[in-house]
């Protein structure tokens, strides 16, 4: 269906299209955002994707989006979900699959959420060395138990987009109240301290070790400054890939 054109700006129409022309001389890049919640991972993944024009994978959406449009893997995902078990990698692995076989992923993408053990990683090697392809960096968002507490705790959610705010450190215009949309924001139920340690310990047990797996694609990222320094980290850190 064609996109009626008539709804932007000559300026947006403009800087899209300057857009996709540095795209075209863009390297390609194939990215893993690691980080405990809080940690940053929603609020990098979209400067990635722009600066090194990637698409953004956060597989909580994805699974989302599969099971709305009733997908053949989206099926299977619902099923699993309704009989209250986890859904398995190899689905998720597939959806992955698919997404980034879409002409915006082509120069590659960047993936929030997965792998978040090292046999996922495995798997989702396994995938992309059927494409040729492989992981470039995995970026390992790093901060401090006490200031992953205090972000979590003051995290508003606009339900429908996905978009964040933080009460202290990035507050919407009109406090309660999502910026675009005017819709109410929400505060999720398990961003709360007891939630956030259960999830540390997992993360501890399970996700970390997948950066002793990639070995030295890994780059540390010093998480707990402010967004603009830490996008400024990961620029440093993906211009030596």
């Amino acid at each position: 269906m064609p996109v009626d054109l008539s709804q932007f700006s000559t300026e947006d129409l403009m800087e899209e299209v300057r857009r996709r022309l540095d795209c075209i001389n863009k390297p390609e890049k194939r990215i893993i955002l690691i980080g405990p919640p809080g940690s940053g991972k929603g609020t990098q993944s979209p400067v990635i994707r722009k600066d090194h024009c990637l698409c953004h994978i956060a597989t909580g959406d994805m699974l989302r989006e599969a099971v709305n449009k009733g997908t053949p893997l989206g099926i299977q995902a619902k099923k699993a979900m309704e009989s209250g078990q986890m859904v398995s990698d190899d689905v998720v692995v597939g959806l992955i699959s698919e997404a980034i076989a879409v002409p915006e992923c082509k120069t590659g993408f960047v993936l929030d959420g997965f792998p978040r053990n090292v046999s996922q990683a495995r798997k989702l090697d396994a995938m992309l060395a059927i494409k040729g392809q492989a992981i470039d960096k995995v970026l390992n968002l790093k901060v401090e138990e006490r200031v992953l507490e205090e972000r979590v705790t003051g995290r508003w959610v606009h339900p429908a987009s996905g978009r964040s705010y933080h009460e202290v450190f990035a507050p919407p215009k009109v406090m309660g109240v999502d910026d675009l949309t005017g819709d109410p924001l929400v505060r999720r139920k398990d961003d709360n301290v007891e939630v956030l340690h259960r999830r540390l310990r997992l993360f501890i047990s399970q996700t970390y070790p997948v950066l002793d797996y990639y070995g030295g694609r890994v780059a540390t990222i010093a998480a707990n400054q402010t967004p603009s320094e830490v996008a400024e980290q990961i620029r440093r850190a993906l211009k030596l890939s």
